[in-house]
């Protein structure tokens, strides 16, 4: 039992820490290599693990790429400033605003995607804007911490949703059922607790026209309508499908694929990135060319070199650089990382955690809600939700709880792995990424600081979302 403990213990401070750049998928593997040799787990474990993080992970990479690639063709900074231009001038509408879209993104294209994606339009819009630093800290806060508390809604919307949904075998369909009125509780709450913490730093009046055109934000338009179409496809393709059996990863890798195909244009760019003479002679035009009467040249005026012809929509975004800047080592971290859970399992130890949650479930619904979702927040917190997911659900498991106390359980784990990581900057390794993003910008968060506001905020949005979801389930019923 120690042994295990040990070696968990041992790969999670390897994934946070990633001495010298480490990979977390290399770290994870490394764990489970120990864990293997050592006894703690079996090699008939692997396709029991494997089939727990498949679809989730390969789901998540599919979604990233969709959204890199909208991101690449200007789609999140096109509705970034059309959001800055519906608020007027008026600062306060801003900040609902922008939180509002944080939502929106977080919902459709995951936690990771919408921190990633929405913080440097964001930093950006604060430089164009010339806000003083303490609106700046509250507008980036409010963009990284509505990625996590509005990441409910759909199973596609954060990682751990799909591997809870997937161990329970909950259905696209019937999730959006508990989830989105919940999902808009949390979003109400986490709104109405940022504008309280943020009051002295929400903006006042600000310049519009200190803004670009948000048609100037889109690079490649053909990818850009493509892209809404896609979205639209997705979304109803999930539902459609889910009737059917087919896995949400299917859907997300189809749609994935025909967004990059377009925007490779020709599909073969997704394969290899265009020579520097290929990208010489789309550019070859010449800055001389013949007046229309087959006179005199004209300076400024384009055409073509007699020698090439030129498409008439060349490839504007590296779509074989996105492709493979993907996440992929989540496939390895998340397979490598769970097997490392699983031997925390094979050792009994999920079976205490079991006994704590069926003590729980005597004690009501509203008890249960908030009691899984509190202790999955906490250990979230302090050991990353990514391992904790699966030890919750194993836990769960372990509890032999059923019918509606069964599912109270799944979904307040859900919520607890979804928000519990806003607490503390180890809690997803979304937030370190978003951190060291930042540091990058300029605006360094330090560990102390981020705790300080990270509780505060999370925990009364916590309690809220998590009554919400004991009084809606137990409407809805089993």
């Amino acid at each position: 039992m120690l042994l295990a403990v040990a070696i968990f213990l041992a790969t999670l401070v390897l994934v946070i820490w990633q001495p010298k750049g480490l990979g977390i998928g290399w770290s994870a593997l490394g764990g489970a290599t120990v864990a293997l040799l050592a006894g703690v787990v079996h090699l008939a474990d692997i396709p029991v693990v494997w089939d727990i993080v498949w679809n989730a992970t390969l789901t998540f990479v599919a979604v990233i790429i969709i959204c890199s690639i909208l991101d690449e063709a200007g789609f999140f900074e096109w509705a970034a400033l059309h959001v800055a231009r519906w608020a007027r001038g008026n600062g306060s509408a801003l900040f609902n605003l922008i939180v509002v879209l944080g939502a929106a993104i977080a919902a459709l294209f995951a936690n990771d995607g919408a921190a990633l994606t929405l913080t440097p339009i964001v930093f950006g819009m604060i430089v164009a804007l010339k806000f003083e630093p303490k609106v700046a800290f509250g507008l980036v806060i409010a963009t990284g911490f509505i990625a996590d508390t509005a990441s409910l809604p759909f199973v596609v919307s954060n990682l751990v949703n799909i591997v809870v949904a997937d161990f329970f075998d909950i259905g696209f369909a019937r999730y959006a059922l508990v989830m989105v009125p919940v999902a808009l509780v949390s979003l109400a709450a986490s709104l109405a607790v940022l504008r309280l913490f943020f009051r002295k730093s929400i903006p006042g009046s600000y310049d519009v026209s200190a803004l670009p055109r948000p048609k100037a934000a889109v690079t490649d338009p053909m990818t850009f309508r493509a892209g809404v179409v896609v979205l639209a496809v997705l979304l109803v393709g999930y539902f459609a499908t889910d009737a059917i059996g087919v896995p949400v990863a299917a859907v997300a890798m189809l749609c994935a694929l025909v967004l990059a195909l377009i925007a490779a244009r020709p599909p073969q760019a997704l394969f290899r990135r265009l020579s520097g003479v290929e990208r010489a002679t789309d550019m070859s035009e010449s800055l001389v060319a013949t007046s229309a009467t087959g006179g005199t040249p004209l300076i400024g005026e384009a055409v073509p070199s007699r020698t090439t012809v030129i498409p008439a929509a060349q490839p504007q975004i590296a779509v074989r650089s996105v492709v493979t800047s993907a996440p992929w080592q989540i496939v390895v971290f998340s397979l490598g990382m769970y097997l490392v859970v699983y031997g925390l399992r094979n050792e009994g130890l999920t079976d205490h955690l079991g006994q704590l949650l069926a003590n729980l479930a005597q004690h009501g619904d509203l008890a249960t809600a908030t009691g899984t979702g509190f202790l999955v927040a906490g250990m979230s917190s302090v050991m990353n939700n990514m391992p904790t997911t699966l030890i919750a659900a194993l836990g769960i498991e372990a509890s032999g709880t059923t019918g509606l106390t069964g599912q109270m359980m799944a979904y307040a784990a859900v919520i607890g792995a979804d928000l519990g990581p806003k607490i503390t900057p180890i809690g997803s390794l979304a937030t370190l990424l978003w951190l060291s993003v930042l540091d990058r910008k300029g605006m360094h968060i330090g560990w102390g600081t981020y705790f300080k506001v990270g509780i505060v905020l999370t925990i009364p949005v916590l309690a809220v979302t998590l009554l919400a979801l004991a009084l809606w389930l137990t409407i809805l019923g089993p």
